[in-house]
């Protein structure tokens, strides 16, 4: 169902756009200015581009961050304490219904867990050293509800699609400029001129850069629902105190890897138009969310 949610999203898109260019008459402009451009195409071509490379990324996202954080999945206990991490996510993963997802500890003194995988039954929760050495037991089984809240609302897919589809229009409209300067502009005529490459490599950039906070309005978004998760899964008192313990913590620089930031429970502080690009919400707003949640 997630993948057939994944290529219905995908075909919607290009309808959508092309329909829409359509009554628009931006066809018929182009052409009028001999602009040889078929926008029906170049979406297709944009979205296939746009929303494989999201794919793909989420497809190797489990190898990637293994590799990235340098986390050990725990095959079997050793200790006591890995017993525990077992045992609790196991029960949490039921609770939530979904599969008992791979467990793992990554070496980092910061705070932090994530959770990722395309498949919701075949998930990732990784916890750092960090984590477990600076929370108590009850602190960190919020945290381990927060990710697995993650896991079982989908979020991963969910982020991939509205990242195709950002991809999607950055480059299709991107090279709509281009295709725009370097024959409307220039009145170049013969190929692709110079206008293009430059004006669509710079427009990828602007676009790339207004489109994410597209993305992180999303993320922000998620944090919300995966505390209520772990309130759900753990308890809310005992997710408001990992919060507040994370909250203290929050002047340690984090050192999750970029491509996981969005996963992870914590992250540093926004401010100003910097906290339009952030992936997770201020800690005290989550906090002040689970102590209004009802029930």
């Amino acid at each position: 169902m997630r993948i057939l949610l994944f290529l219905a999203t995908n075909l919607a898109v290009i309808v959508l756009a092309s329909i829409t260019f359509r009554l628009l008459g931006f066809e018929s402009i182009l052409a009028a200015n001999g602009v040889d451009l078929n926008l029906t195409a170049l979406l297709v071509f944009c979205a296939l581009l746009g929303f494989g490379g999201s794919l793909f990324s989420l497809l190797i996202s489990k190898k990637m961050a293994k590799w990235s954080t340098r986390a050990q999945v725990i095959e079997r206990p050793s200790n006591d304490a890995e017993r525990w991490l077992l045992d609790t996510v196991a029960r949490l993963s039921d609770k939530a219904g979904i599969a008992m997802p791979e467990v793992a500890v990554f070496p980092s003194p910061d705070p932090n867990a994530y959770a990722t995988g395309a498949n919701r039954n075949k998930a990732l929760v990784a916890v750092s050293v960090g984590l477990l050495e600076n929370m108590n037991a009850d602190e960190v089984e919020a945290v381990l509800g927060h990710e697995i809240g993650h896991v079982a609302n989908g979020d991963m897919i969910t982020l991939s699609l509205i990242q195709g589809v950002v991809n999607t229009f950055v480059l299709f409209l991107a090279r709509l400029a281009g295709f725009f300067v370097d024959r409307v502009v220039l009145k170049n005529e013969r190929g692709l001129g110079i206008g293009y490459w430059v004006t669509t490599i710079v427009a990828e950039i602007v676009l790339g850069i207004l489109a994410s906070a597209i993305v992180m309005w999303f993320s922000r978004y998620r944090e919300f629902r995966a505390d209520e998760a772990g309130a759900r899964l753990a308890g809310r008192e005992k997710m408001i105190a990992a919060l507040e313990r994370l909250k203290r913590a929050q002047d340690m620089p984090s050192t999750m890897p970029d491509t996981l930031v969005a996963f992870g429970i914590r992250r540093g502080v926004a401010s100003g138009m910097r906290a339009m690009f952030a992936s997770h919400p201020p800690l005290e707003a989550r906090i002040a969310a689970l102590r209004n949640l009802q029930g």
